[in-house]
């Protein structure tokens, strides 16, 4: 698994800006909130923010960039201190995910909510959200992979399914535990897979 990306230097008034940002991005969505408000809420001036962000695209890029260094820092520390063998493996990330969700994100991704704000697939957001998850759903193949099942990279687009379900999931509150629900789709996969290894393998023997 990658290292997270380290965390850029920034001045005090860069990071009450950010701070702020991030909160109101998260909660009331990227287009909902102007850079008044969030130099306002920063205790700074408009000049200050564009001074140490450029512009508004770039300070949402550096909101996503910034949960989503937190999140890999999570899932690696969750990953490092498992016990988990085997088809195990790769459920830790919905695990995780489910551990995340509960305190960190309760409306849901911010990747893809701010996705959903983005029509534009060459802005910077959208390059962001789409670095975000393949990044993602190399750790998913590289579980996989650890695990010994057939076609593992197959099988991680499924898990990156079911884990972007989930997420999504979580935001509109459609039914409680869905990454219990994904875990369990994730296993009977991970099983099927791991039968079809063992079976191509006899045939071959």
């Amino acid at each position: 698994m990658q290292t997270p990306p380290t965390a850029p230097e920034l001045t005090p008034a860069a990071q009450r800006v950010l701070d702020a940002a991030s909160e109101l991005f998260y909660e009331r969505g990227i287009h909902a909130v102007g850079v008044d408000l969030v130099a306002e809420t920063a205790g700074v001036t408009k000049k200050t923010l564009y001074a140490r962000f450029g512009s508004k695209d770039a300070l949402v890029v550096a909101y996503l960039q910034g949960r989503d260094r937190r999140w890999r820092e999570f899932l690696e520390g969750f990953i490092a201190g498992s016990g988990a063998t085997g088809l195990d493996r790769p459920l830790l990330v919905l695990d995780a995910a489910a551990a995340w969700s509960d305190d960190n994100s309760p409306r849901g991704c911010a990747a893809i909510n701010a996705r959903a704000e983005t029509a534009d697939l060459s802005a910077p957001v959208s390059q962001e959200v789409t670095r975000q998850k393949v990044w993602l759903l190399g750790v998913f193949a590289e579980l996989c992979r650890e695990a010994g099942v057939a076609e593992p990279e197959a099988i991680a687009q499924m898990l990156m399914l079911f884990y972007e379900g989930a997420i999504v999931t979580v935001g509109t509150a459609t039914f409680s535990e869905p990454f219990a629900v994904a875990r369990a789709a994730g296993r009977e996969i991970l099983a099927r897979a791991a039968g079809a290894g063992r079976d191509a393998q006899a045939t071959q023997a």
